[in-house]
């Protein structure tokens, strides 16, 4: 089992920034790309941006140019900087990872994972 914990959340202005981060831990596994989705109020849960291992990037409409998706393979964290922030980036943002999970060879799973969600309120 992959276990992701985010952190970064929190109340910012209209034009501030945050910065999110993610950590995957867990036993003999392998994650092929990770990415952060929001969830608004009343709304569905939507990409906002994802990274593969090969540093692959892809990006809602509504955040590019404002935010950065990066990753650190070394330490399995991902991190989304957040910048110009909007009324309108007000959600709940999921760290989401895909991988795989290595048992007694050649066993092995592809899983994915998600957070528990970080608030992020901007304020007009």
């Amino acid at each position: 089992q992959v276990q992701l914990v985010e952190s970064g959340g929190g109340l910012v202005q209209a034009g501030g920034s945050l910065r999110l981060s993610c950590a995957a831990s867990g036993s003999a596994f392998s994650i092929d790309a990770m990415g952060w989705y929001r969830q608004a109020p009343g709304k569905q849960r939507e990409l906002v941006a994802r990274i593969t291992d090969g540093d692959t990037t892809v990006y809602a409409d509504s955040v590019k140019g404002r935010f950065t998706i990066s990753r650190d393979n070394a330490k399995n964290t991902v991190y989304l900087q957040m910048v110009s922030l909007k009324p309108d980036d007000t959600a709940v943002y999921y760290c989401n990872a895909k991988g795989r999970t290595y048992y007694q060879w050649p066993r092995r799973e592809d899983f994915t994972s998600w957070g528990q969600g970080t608030q992020v309120t901007v304020s007009s």
